[in-house]
């Protein structure tokens, strides 16, 4: 039976996340930072975002995501520029990967807004806890692909990003892995490479009947490996800047999310996705959780009182 459900783990991710050794968000609008450098800095102020993601809860050994991210703009010699961190933890079965990546942004005016040339640094330790039992007895020694039951490696790699926001509108690019680098298990025959991703994202913020305190703000993004890509879609409509609510679509679950900002720039939003196809049948809940947190906060103290800002994109 545990084979079994290994299998068709394996198979559900192949198809639920596109074979990525990314993981997916339905926050993906607020946390940009975790696959685009070029967006470090872009708020003006020092941005915290905790997302943590529960999929397919019920399912053994399904994936379980913690990503937190951090932020700032700065000036040096006379440019903007804006730099970030990024910690993440992600578990698939008996695989757990902890990152660090450092962000940095080179910012550019451009028209009503501001371009980010972005770089990443990233290091990734990839832990094996597992319990190999090969069909018909025998040692799992006896096949080079299989790594060691428990092993740790290391590795390290890079990413590019742009992503030009304005006040109403933004959009960007971004690939990780840029380096595809190789992370050598002791077996030789099993050693594990990191793939080439790219993501493009736009999204914007629109005025809803006529009422200032009403937005709408769509948003796409695209991702892929190079052999398949995925694309999710999302609309939320805001409320006075403090609430928000929406739908999304991928192309096997359905999301619905809300949000509010609790008190002093504190925002925290939930996101439920539903799955839709016969996979939910093998699962408690009937899909994925996800909780979104996020603070904001300026050094100094800003002199002009500015009107409230909406939830766009943190």
């Amino acid at each position: 039976m545990r084979r079994l459900l290994i299998i068709f783990l394996c198979v559900a991710v192949v198809f639920d996340i596109i074979a990525q050794q990314d993981p997916q968000y339905s926050h993906y609008m607020f946390n940009n930072m975790a696959v685009n450098p070029g967006y470090a800095g872009s708020q003006e102020a020092i941005c915290l975002t905790a997302v943590h993601r529960q999929q397919w809860v019920g399912f053994p050994g399904a994936p379980v995501t913690s990503v937190f991210t951090v932020h700032t703009p700065f000036r040096l010699f006379g440019a903007e520029h804006g730099f970030g961190l990024k910690v993440m933890n992600d578990k698939l079965g008996f695989d757990q990967n902890v990152s660090v990546k450092l962000n940095y942004a080179y910012k550019l005016p451009l028209g009503p807004g501001k371009l980010g040339i972005g770089v990443s640094g990233m290091f990734l330790n990839k832990a094996l806890n597992a319990e190999w039992k090969p069909p018909g007895g025998g040692s799992w020694e006896q096949d080079p692909s299989i790594p060691a039951p428990n092993e740790s490696v290391t590795g390290y790699d890079m990413g590019l990003g742009i992503f030009y926001r304005a006040e109403r509108v933004y959009m960007g690019v971004s690939t990780t892995h840029l380096l595809q680098s190789g992370l050598p298990y002791a077996n030789p025959g099993s050693n594990y490479r990191l793939i080439r991703h790219y993501y493009a994202t736009a999204g914007a913020v629109l005025p809803l009947l006529g009422n200032p305190a009403w937005e709408v703000a769509p948003s796409v993004m695209a991702y892929s490996d190079g052999t398949v890509t995925h694309f999710s879609g999302n609309v939320n409509v805001i409320y006075n800047g403090k609430v928000w609510g929406g739908m999304g679509y991928r192309i096997s679950s359905i999301v619905a999310m809300v949000g509010f900002d609790l008190f002093n720039g504190v925002k925290i939003g939930y996101a439920f996705d539903y799955t839709h196809t016969s996979m939910k049948n093998h699962f408690s809940a009937g899909g994925s959780h996800e909780l979104m947190i996020n603070y904001c906060f300026n050094l100094v103290k800003e002199r002009v009182v500015k009107g409230y800002r909406s939830v766009r994109y943190l």
